[in-house]
């Protein structure tokens, strides 16, 4: 029988294993925006934290205010925002796992008080605890990813990562669809409960795969990041070349700047650059207008009075969970600036002003309904199978080795507080006791997603399927984005001055210019490479 080649998934199998587990934490937060934004539509619920309406204003006899109903749907994202932005410092003490087996303990006992409670100051704060949980456990299993998969398949396992997202979210509409069918607090109880699986799964499934192999070497534990790398890599003759090439990359980034720090992100321009690229990536998630169609999405179809909510909210998320899985099997091969721009951010805005126009032009009725709903599925074919996925990889793909905790979590951190800007303020557009807007909200939302596309062209860099150690070597060139994709990297100063001489010795006179400020480059990282070496 074949070997399987280095490159293919069954000769990775173990390390595809152990990302597919971590790459389930993304399930809670997808399941709390299913079930919370179902919650806010259901009589069982709005009995006992919202207020009986006449049957013309809501169609299920209660609505709930505004200020409650952004409360419960922003607290989440807040805590999220919170415990993501103290990622750099909490991962200088504690590692990717035991991070993520405390926020599976702290995701339980939010739970507990949610289901529990009639009182809602402990709601709100049930709201925020259980955010602070997802923030850590979004933050830390994409760190995990990040730096545990190999290079040709990162794109895949931040594609797991998306789609668990999206599993959770059509869990809890689809729970929430038959659980309206109950009565009384059974309709939220039961839908609350199945928040308890993924957390025991994890806090299991933890004790049988390793810590991040780059964050021992961060740490100087070299023994334990080889061991981490013999069970995550098919073929052991190569642990040893890898770790040896990540830790001079480590050491050639602590000669440049001692030390990691907040400050550190924005000391010098190439690690500004990577910073503003991270944040601006994760960015884009909340400048889509996602947040209002999935926080939202239920109370949306109500108020529009569009068909069934619930099975509307179920058929929007169900597709969007089809097209992640496509996306998720094209990752590897096509990059990222194509589809942000042409397919995903444009599509997004596109789609929400047709939506804004029809609702304008014809208000609520059939004929406006279904136009809504087939233009909403366009939508979330446009977000979930093409900006979700990138903007969460290019946010771990940007940073730099020794702020990588630092910068990854402060991307997800703006990511969160752009999220919980959209999902605060939604209520005061959509609400029929303020704006009433409905769907006419989309109007706000084409202008940000065309800006997020231009962003895009610009200045995000292509970096499909390069090692960390490659994407360190053309940051440090300081190429521009489009000069990203066609980049060669050589890999070693000596290959590089080899290069540099021999295109030297051939080119013409007019490249003289590009072959000097070549060397220039090589040069610097030489020096950059021979310091770290003298630390060591």
């Amino acid at each position: 029988m074949a070997t399987a080649r280095p490159e293919s998934l069954k000769a990775h199998w173990k390390c595809i294993l152990a990302c597919t587990l971590v790459s389930m934490c993304p399930f809670q937060y997808g399941v709390d925006f299913g079930i919370i934004g179902g919650l806010q539509a259901m009589p069982g619920f709005l009995k006992i934290f919202g207020y009986p309406v006449p049957l013309d204003v809501s169609p299920v006899g209660y609505n709930i205010g505004h200020t409650r109903q952004q409360l419960i749907s922003s607290l989440m994202i807040l805590g999220a925002f919170i415990s993501s932005s103290t990622a750099g410092p909490i991962a200088t003490f504690a590692g990717r796992k035991m991070s993520i087996w405390a926020a599976a303990l702290l995701c339980c006992v939010a739970n507990v008080i949610m289901m529990t409670t009639t009182s809602i100051g402990a709601l709100y704060f049930s709201r925020f605890l259980i955010g602070i949980a997802n923030g850590m456990l979004m933050t830390f299993s994409q760190l995990y990813l990040q730096e545990c998969a190999p290079a040709r398949y990162r794109g895949l396992v931040i594609g797991l990562f998306n789609t668990w997202t999206s599993i959770g979210t059509l869990v809890g509409t689809v729970i929430d669809n038959f659980t309206v069918k109950l009565h009384g607090k059974d309709q939220y109880f039961v839908s609350l409960a199945i928040i308890y699986v993924v957390p025991g799964l994890l806090a299991l499934g933890l004790f049988f795969i390793p810590e991040s192999p780059r964050w021992y070497l961060q740490h100087g534990k070299t023994e334990k990041a080889r061991k981490a790398l013999n069970w995550l890599r098919p073929f052991p003759e190569t642990v040893d070349d890898e770790v040896s090439q990540i830790k001079e990359a480590i050491d050639a980034e602590k000669a440049l700047a001692q030390g990691a720090a907040v400050v550190d992100m924005f000391r010098n321009p190439v690690d500004r650059r990577r910073t503003l690229l991270a944040v601006g990536a994760v960015s884009l998630q909340a400048a889509s207008g996602a947040m209002y169609m999935i926080s939202y999405g239920t109370y949306f179809f109500e108020i529009a009075k569009v068909g069934s909510p619930f099975e509307n909210s179920c058929i929007l998320v169900a597709v969007g969970v089809f097209a992640i899985l496509v996306n998720s099997a094209m990752i590897t091969r096509f990059g990222r600036r194509r589809i942000f721009l042409t397919v995903g951010m444009c599509l997004c805005g596109v789609t929400q002003l047709i939506v804004a126009i029809v609702y304008t032009k014809q208000g609520a009725n059939t004929s406006s309904g279904k136009v809504i709903v087939g233009v909403s599925v366009i939508y979330i074919i446009g977000y979930n199978g093409m900006v979700a996925t990138y903007a969460w990889l290019c946010g771990g793909e940007f940073p730099s080795q020794r702020l990588r905790s630092y910068t990854f979590g402060l991307a997800a951190s703006i990511g969160f507080l752009g999220a919980w800007l959209a999902t605060f303020t939604a209520p005061y557009f959509i609400n029929p006791d303020s704006l009433n807007w409905g769907p006419k909200y989309g109007y706000i939302w084409f202008p940000s997603c065309l800006l997020g596309a231009l962003w895009t062209w610009l200045y995000l860099p292509e970096v499909q399927n390069r090692t960390f150690e490659e994407i360190d070597e053309m940051f440090e060139a300081r190429l521009p984005a489009r000069k990203f994709r066609q980049h060669r990297c050589v890999g070693s100063v000596a290959a590089v001055a080899m290069a540099a001489k021999a295109d030297g010795s051939e080119s013409s006179e007019k490249d003289h210019g590009n072959v000097a400020h070549q060397e220039v480059i090589l040069g610097n990282q030489k020096a950059a490479v021979e310091t770290a070496m003298a630390i060591r």
